[in-house]
């Protein structure tokens, strides 16, 4: 099983820079140990104008029997040998896809601790997959490749035998790859797709396949115009899996398209010159309301939800009574951000033990998030459309149930207050709605009244004696002798 990666240089830019990337010195040959085998690194070529890496996998097929209790690929074998005597040695399948994640976990990752420059800049790159099982052939070999960016997808059929033509050809293809790309990206292509052509899995498929799915699909896959049939086969066609994982990309397709990319959204008009002293931000300013009701509640253990870039999650890390901070975000780029802002690749053992980041919808319950002291939900249901509001109500109020629940929203009618921002006109783009004070405020007590909690009303930023304050926040606490309804049923 093999593939190779290439790149060419140029004066300002060696080529044997690869080497940086993936980690691995070209002078040296370095072997590593799988669950199936072992993997080898190498460069067959190392120069300043080409440079080329390539990943040997050597599987052991009894080894991979017995890791997968007698069965063969995709399940118990047509004959008594097919176990021992198949494919997955030599041909690219989820195996390869696995040993190459171990290998080059930093480079799929995009980090380069010695040149922290190189995981972002693009690269002309080249890719060999000497034998690809393909089930649907060349054709979908350009299908799932042709819409990534790449200049050249060849993938050219191998035939049965040489000898014999007329037998026609296999299901394999010989793969070449060719364009300029960020290196990154290219191996988090071949991670999913790898496996993705084979339409088999080696190992057995449980429900954090999604996540690994979302993870490497990152900036690429939610828009693809193949993403169905990529999450089937990836998920090993199960269809709980597979429908979970196309709400979550499409929810994420919706979110880029709406601009969720922007630092933050403060859902404040900016109308201070540069003549007049600068304010606190509202951001700020709701971010510090915020921390001030937590402390109040006695709050340790946090929920952000519709954490975003990690601003909240960053001003939570700086006071040790918060011992255990969770943000969850539909946007995968949203969570790499908050990632790169807190810097959790260089923090310290007992800091990133009280930090967790998942990927994750509001719309859906999720276990995961039970069993908390508090949560928050900053600037985010006005982002929903009204129909969606009572799934989210069910998830955070009924299924995880904090003591807690800390929720800031816009006051539609302070608006006026801003002559930058047109009559009519909402905060921001993907704004669905925005509430008067009295709308607020009847949702608040309905969703309190039918969940079981009190809710207490605080005005956030100057509050203006005709319109009120800039931001409304609720601060929601549990009645602990309330009987929850389940979802979809009245209190």
């Amino acid at each position: 099983m093999f593939l190779t990666i290439s790149t060419t240089g140029s004066p300002e830019r060696p080529a044997t820079d690869l080497g940086y990337l993936l980690h691995k010195h070209p002078g040296r040959t370095q072997a590593f140990s799988t669950s199936h085998g072992t993997a080898h690194v190498f460069y067959p070529e190392a120069t300043a104008q080409r440079c080329t890496a390539a990943l040997l996998l050597e599987v052991d097929p009894v080894a991979l029997v017995r890791r997968g209790r007698g069965k063969g690929r995709g399940g118990a074998p047509d004959v008594a040998l097919a176990q021992y005597v198949n494919d997955r040695p030599y041909a690219a399948s989820s195996l390869l896809a696995v040993a190459l994640s171990a290998v080059f976990r930093s480079a799929l990752a995009g980090q380069c601790t010695a040149r922290p420059d190189l995981p972002e800049q693009v690269l002309p790159l080249r890719i060999e997959v000497p034998a690809l099982p393909a089930r649907g052939g060349p054709e979908l070999v350009h299908r799932l490749f042709g819409p990534l960016g790449w200049d050249l997808v060849e993938a050219g059929p191998v035939p049965l035998d040489e000898q014999f033509p007329e037998w026609g050809d296999s299901r394999y293809v010989r793969l070449v790859l060719e364009g300029e790309l960020r290196l990154a990206d290219a191996l988090r292509q071949l991670y999913v797709l790898l496996p993705v052509l084979d339409d088999a899995k080696h190992y057995w498929i449980s429900s954090d396949e999604v996540d690994k799915l979302l993870r490497a699909g990152d900036g690429w896959l939610a828009a693809h115009p193949e993403n169905g049939l990529i999450s089937s086969r990836y998920l090993a066609r199960h269809k709980r899996l597979t429908q979970n994982a196309l709400e979550r990309l499409e929810l994420v397709r919706l979110a880029e398209a709406d601009g969720s990319e922007v630092e933050e959204i403060d859902n404040a008009v900016d109308e201070t010159r540069d003549t007049q002293e600068r304010p606190v931000p509202l951001a700020v300013q709701r971010r510090d309301a915020i921390l001030t009701a937590l402390r109040t509640a006695g709050a340790a253990r946090v929920l952000d939800l519709g954490c975003g870039q990690g601003q909240l999650v960053q001003a939570l890390l700086g006071d040790v009574s918060f011992t255990e901070i969770v943000g969850v975000d539909v946007s995968v780029r949203a969570l790499n951000t908050a990632a790169k802002r807190l810097r959790l690749d260089r923090m310290g053992e007992r800091q990133s033990a009280r930090v967790t980041l998942l990927q994750g919808s509001l719309a859906y319950t999720d276990k995961r998030l039970t069993g908390y002291d508090a949560a928050v939900l900053s600037e985010v249901i006005e982002h929903l459309d009204l129909p969606r509001l009572p799934a989210l109500e069910y998830a955070v109020f009924g299924s995880a149930r904090p003591r807690t629940v800390i929720l800031t929203t816009p006051n539609v009618e302070y608006n006026v207050r801003w002559e930058t921002l047109p009559a009519g006109h909402v905060r921001h783009r993907d704004h669905r709605f925005e509430w008067t004070r009295e709308e607020f405020a009847a949702w608040a007590r309905e969703v309190a009244g039918r969940y079981g909690y009190g809710v207490e009303f605080l005005p956030v930023g100057d509050d203006d004696p005709e319109v009120g304050p800039p931001t409304q926040m609720a601060v929601f606490t549990a009645v602990t002798d309330h009987e929850t309804p389940k979802e979809g049923e009245a209190a």
